[in-house]
């Protein structure tokens, strides 16, 4: 077998890997290697990466300081799989976790290492939820994402990652998102209605599920007022107000939390993906200390005590969250951004949508976003769509990207709109 060929590499996924796979269809080519914002393929064609390990990659590939820290501490024969022991990474974490992000903002929190994923930080929560009020109902938004094992799965508005479940999916009311039926209805006071009225069918909740902005639902970002709404229905009512900040949080929207400087103060919060700060594989539920009622080992997962990322997790606190210089750089970026995107939309009759550096432009329809993206991709950026129909291009490049690089690749995306748009304006005519 010429293994050197291409094609022939590329059909091993094909033998041997699981049809579920998605991105790779996308992005057909074989990777090799990957520094900042740019990921080079086996043949050493350079890309730059709007997608960023869907957010996992906020800082960047193999972030200098990062990747130091880690194999110094592979060099020294550090602890990697530490279950909850205690050890000498997960201390320096923690350590740096409270001084930099939890004690600036004046937040309690007890830090649950959950396991690897997402998906068990938001399965923590609501087990947990239900366990300290002693209710089994909880409510979750339209277009929300937060997982797809059942639990999380249940509180995920996707139809088609719903379906793929094959068994009902139970202990979840589903309440309309911040602008859902348009500006002019306000769906915080028809969730108030509903709870208030003992004959509305909603049940006494033990949470309240909510992303500030809906990264897989297509971008859409609450408002402050509205948010602080919802955790008010929550105290009134005896739920748990959770925040999901998966995806939105690590800076991508704009301070770590998504939630900074909106006046919130979660029960819980999730959070995965860029938490790390390299890729790797961390995943933490954020709880006020009285909700904090777990027995010893009542719930766990064998990888929860992942000390590669807490060496990693510590650096990328120690480096980017000591000051508010890397918080100042990410908002003019994403001024930045916002300015461009919003050229591109008004040049072609759309809106933008998103916040922070989680933005992107909302097409006619799920064709002309893949069109978009594919077109992007063969003139060699790596981008995404999202959305109920796929219709939202999604622009999530690396905090720590160039301005230069930044700017060449929003050139890639104006170019795609242009082109794709302009042609079949032209069919049309």
């Amino acid at each position: 077998m010429n293994t050197s060929n291409n094609t022939t590499r590329l059909a091993t996924f094909e033998r041997v890997e699981s049809q579920v796979r998605s991105y790779s269809r996308s992005f057909p080519k074989m990777f090799d290697r990957a520094v900042g914002a740019t990921i080079f393929d086996d043949k050493g064609r350079a890309y730059t990466d709007f997608l960023a390990g869907c957010s996992s990659l906020n800082y960047g590939h193999n972030q200098p300081d990062l990747k130091a820290a880690l194999i110094d501490y592979i060099s020294a024969d550090g602890i990697a799989h530490g279950l909850d022991m205690f050890t000498r990474a997960k201390e320096k974490f923690l350590a740096s976790f409270e001084r930099h992000i939890l004690t600036p903002r004046g937040l309690d929190y007890q830090v649950q290492f959950t396991g690897p994923t997402g998906a068990n930080a938001v399965e923590a929560a609501l087990k947990l939820a239900r366990k300290a009020t002693g209710r089994d109902n909880v409510i979750a938004f339209t277009n929300g994402f937060h997982g797809v094992t059942l639990g999380a799965l249940a509180a995920t508005g996707n139809g088609k990652h719903r379906q793929g479940a094959a068994t009902p999916l139970s202990g979840v009311t589903r309440a309309a998102f911040d602008g859902y039926y348009g500006p002019d209805v306000n769906t915080a006071d028809m969730l108030e209605r509903q709870l208030s009225d003992p004959s509305s069918g909603m049940d006494a909740p033990a949470a309240i599920l909510v992303e500030t902005v809906q990264g897989e639902g297509g971008l859409n970002a609450a408002s402050a007022e509205w948010l602080r709404q919802i955790e008010a229905i929550a105290r009134r009512h005896g739920a748990l107000f959770i925040i999901d900040d998966i995806q939105a949080g690590c800076g991508r929207t704009g301070g770590f939390f998504s939630f900074d400087g909106m006046g919130l103060t979660p029960d819980i919060v999730t959070m995965a993906k860029s938490l790390s700060g390299m890729g790797l594989p961390l995943a933490v539920t954020l709880i006020k200390p009285e909700y904090d009622t777990w027995k010893p080992a009542e719930h766990n997962g064998t990888f929860r005590g992942n000390n590669h990322a807490f060496i990693t997790a510590a650096a990328a606190l120690e480096t980017f969250w000591a000051d508010g210089g890397f918080e100042a750089e990410v908002a003019r970026k994403a001024a930045y951004l916002s300015e461009r995107l919003e050229a591109i939309a008004d040049a072609h009759g759309l809106r933008t949508k998103g916040r922070g550096m989680m933005q992107g432009v909302e097409t006619q329809g799920g064709e002309q976003a893949q069109a978009i993206c594919k077109l992007c991709f063969d003139k060699g950026l790596i981008i995404e769509a999202s959305g109920s129909f796929d219709e939202v291009v999604k622009i999530l490049a690396p905090l720590t990207i160039s301005q230069k690089q930044l700017a060449a690749g929003l050139d890639i995306v104006d170019a795609a709109f242009g082109a794709v748009l302009g042609s079949q304006l032209a069919a049309a005519e």
